[in-house]
């Protein structure tokens, strides 16, 4: 049974060659191909595409080569590095958000170069449809510096709020659930909220819901049958813009997946 386990997957094409599941193919999956070189080892057998020939060698490298520095599964990022403009393009797709109300492009004042300023009063943006999480594994990361408890910084037009400070203590939680009666919202214990920069994520891995702050797991359960729509996303509020959930601060690199990554 084993060795049909491993026949299963030599000949299986690859996807993509992210080995360590860290949302970017670079130096790190090279080094793991280096360490198997010459042998046998169908989980990086990858060329030729798309089967491979049962030996780790230049073949592999050639076809890790057209998937260096890029991120499998990308499905939207929102670099947030303008200067000036009512866009804030979507480097990844087409699916660029609106600036609504009057926030500021901050060129210098970001973790990964610019950032934006949201006022905390009417200040958001507004995306086409991006991702529906009831059909599909998804990853989300963004920057944040500010907020405070209630506010939101990513939601679902009439759907769910997706990254929320809770409104007691501005620890992150998220409010995308289940249907059944038993679904309930996520909630960690860390604050995101304290003015400095911190990272932020929500991972759905199957029936696995795991939020993530600055790279560490902050809190996780399992929950099928996510709630979701075909609408687009609110960068910056919630899901029905109610008073006190506009965000108050810096938002960064917003990233969406349509696959779990591991920070």
């Amino acid at each position: 049974a084993e060795g049909a386990g491993l026949m299963a997957q030599a000949i299986a094409p690859v996807s993509s060659p992210d080995f360590n599941a860290d949302g970017i193919v670079d130096s790190a999956d090279m080094t793991v191909i280096v360490d198997h070189w010459g042998q046998n080892y169908p989980l990086v057998d990858i060329g030729p595409a798309p089967f491979g020939d049962h030996i780790i060698d230049v073949q592999d490298l050639i076809v890790l080569s057209e998937y260096l520095f890029t991120e499998p599964g990308l499905i939207a990022h929102f670099k947030l590095d303008e200067t000036e403009g009512i866009v804030a393009r979507d480097s990844a797709s087409l699916d660029d958000a609106d600036l609504i109300g009057s926030p500021l492009w901050q060129p210098d004042a970001g973790i990964v170069d610019g950032a934006l300023l949201l006022d905390g009063a009417d200040d958001y943006l507004a995306t086409d449809f991006i991702l529906n999480p009831t059909v599909e594994s998804f990853s989300i990361f963004a920057w944040i510096k500010g907020g405070a408890p209630g506010q939101v910084i990513l939601s679902q037009t009439g759907g769910a709020n997706w990254l929320v400070a809770d409104p007691s203590e501005g620890n992150l939680m998220t409010e995308l659930k289940s249907t059944a009666r038993a679904g309930k919202p996520l909630q960690s214990q860390t604050i995101i909220t304290d003015g400095i920069w911190h990272r932020i994520g929500l991972v759905r891995d199957g029936s696995l819901r795991t939020l993530y702050v600055d790279g560490l797991v902050a809190a996780e359960d399992t929950q099928d049958n996510l709630g979701g729509s075909d609408s687009g996303l609110y960068i910056g509020t919630g899901r029905s813009m109610e008073s006190g959930t506009y965000f108050s601060g810096l938002i960064d690199d917003l990233r969406i997946y349509n696959r779990p990554v591991t920070p």
